[in-house]
């Protein structure tokens, strides 16, 4: 579904932040990316998107989406790609809401941007997605500010929006980092669901390695732009290759000889 061969991404006149990366996706497939801040992990999933900040561009490698190389999309092609076959989740999704608008009225635009639907025909479908993502009283969400939502609800509505057209691929950029513990374990198992619903791909990035494991049928390990372990979960678990991911798997935390990841 998904293949990225050889991607080098430049900011500016800097170095490169990312250099030699590759990755073959399948549909159904959830992919971890987790590394330390800095490490190009944000980078990749924004390249995939189209939507590098700033002056960030791709120098050399090629985004495949079945088959079709991405990097030369029109804005109208992106626009149609983007929120219907490919969509992402935010790391703070509070912070990608509009503070003075309520919640069903940007979830509506939203829809009716992307379809031909009604205003009324909107309101249910996000009414209903809500609902999915187990928000008690969805129409009270609805009419709703995004401050007056914890965060763990404005991440639901996120994951709603993201999920609204059923994507191939999600895009999730630190999803549970900005919430408690309880919440997190609640979104990574409906974001699991949605897989196993939809047949939706996910390629998520965290620095969560017990999230990482948790989730993923294959594991990438990034160090200063570049993989230092790529392979099954189980397979970079079990052999990491670098010093760097052998690190990182002693610093989790042990309880009666026993490792949580």
């Amino acid at each position: 579904m998904l293949e990225i061969k050889d991607l080098a991404v430049q900011y500016g006149k800097q170095a490169p932040t990312i250099e030699h990366f590759n990755l073959s996706m399948k549909k159904g497939e959830i992919i971890s990316i987790v590394g330390e801040s800095g490490s190009g992990k944000t980078t990749v999933i924004r390249a995939v998107l189209g939507a590098l900040a700033g002056n960030g561009k791709v120098i050399s490698g090629d985004i495949l989406f079945h088959g079709t190389s991405l990097l030369g999309n029109s804005r109208e092609e992106w626009r149609k790609l983007r929120g219907t076959k490919m969509s992402m989740i935010f790391q703070d999704c509070g912070g990608t809401l509009n503070p003075i608008r309520r919640i069903g009225s940007q979830y509506v635009e939203y829809i009716c941007t992307h379809s031909k639907m009604s205003h009324e025909e909107a309101w249910k479908m996000a009414s209903s997605m809500l609902e999915k993502m187990r928000l008690p009283d969805s129409e009270n969400v609805m009419k709703s500010f995004p401050h007056q939502l914890s965060g763990g609800m404005r991440q639901r509505v996120g994951i709603a929006m993201a999920m609204t057209f059923h994507p191939e691929l999600l895009l999730a950029d630190e999803p549970t980092s900005a919430l408690d513990v309880t919440t997190q374990a609640q979104i990574v198992r409906q974001m699991m669901e949605l897989r196993e619903s939809f047949g939706t791909g996910i390629i998520i990035v965290t620095h969560n390695l017990g999230v990482a494991a948790y989730m993923a049928d294959q594991l990438i390990v990034m160090q200063h732009g570049k993989v230092v372990d790529q392979g099954t979960r189980d397979e970079v678990m079990g052999h990491p290759v670098s010093d760097y991911t052998k690190k990182l798997l002693q610093a989790v935390p042990e309880m009666e000889g026993q490792r949580f990841v």
